[in-house]
């Protein structure tokens, strides 16, 4: 019978202070490249979360050109700002590998959640998904390699570090939905979900 895959949760790896400093960096790149609302490739529809991204690429998602990755900001024309370096220094301390491509940067207000999906428009699987979370508590679920596949959930608190590699890189996930008021240390209150990925096979 087919399972939900286990993930590498690493709870509370960032202290407050740690998590102080990564807000201040992520609103850096923000104020460079403003989130925007992605929307469904098919329908046109506005995804729930605003999002952002830093690294050499990004990912998006709109009507036009469906899931992809991108250079540059889709509002701003200009490049996206460089993933942060405490961000760069969790990847290699969970064993990342070759550096990341991509940062994504999600916002979730109230209400608003991730339906179960795969991460797949990468080239690499082999690399890891690796995430942080800031701010309210986010209710993670995880199954397996097919949609039908039982799921488990997870609370990801603020400071807690996702590493999803291996047979857990292609299981299906989302949030059902963030816990308003578990935290303080967004003023506006809300979630920051920030993953990290390799989109090429690295160079050998």
């Amino acid at each position: 019978m087919s399972t939900a895959l286990p993930i590498d949760h690493r709870v509370g790896y960032l202290d407050a202070a740690a998590q102080a400093r990564l807000l201040q960096a992520i609103q850096a790149v923000v104020a460079e490249a403003p989130l925007f609302v992605p929307r469904m490739p098919r329908t046109g529809r506005q995804f729930s979360v605003r999002m952002t991204n830093c690294g050499p690429l990004g990912w998006l998602a709109d009507k036009q050109g469906g899931y992809r990755y991108e250079p540059v900001h889709p509002e701003t024309g200009k490049p996206w700002p460089p993933i942060p370096q405490m961000l760069l220094d969790i990847w290699e301390d969970v064993g990342g590998g070759a550096p990341p491509e991509a940062c994504l940067i999600n916002y979730y207000g109230q209400g608003a959640k991730m339906g179960l999906h795969q991460d797949r428009d990468e080239e690499d699987f082999s690399a890891p998904i690796v995430s942080v979370s800031l701010g309210d508590t986010g209710l993670f679920r995880v199954g397996g390699k097919t949609r039908k596949a039982p799921t488990q959930r997870y609370e990801l608190a603020s400071g807690d570090v996702l590493v999803m590699r291996g047979e857990s890189r292609l299981a299906y996930h989302g949030i059902d939905r963030i816990v308003p008021g578990s935290s303080d240390l967004l003023p506006e209150g809300g979630r920051i979900n920030i993953t990290m990925r390799r989109v090429h096979k690295p160079d050998i």
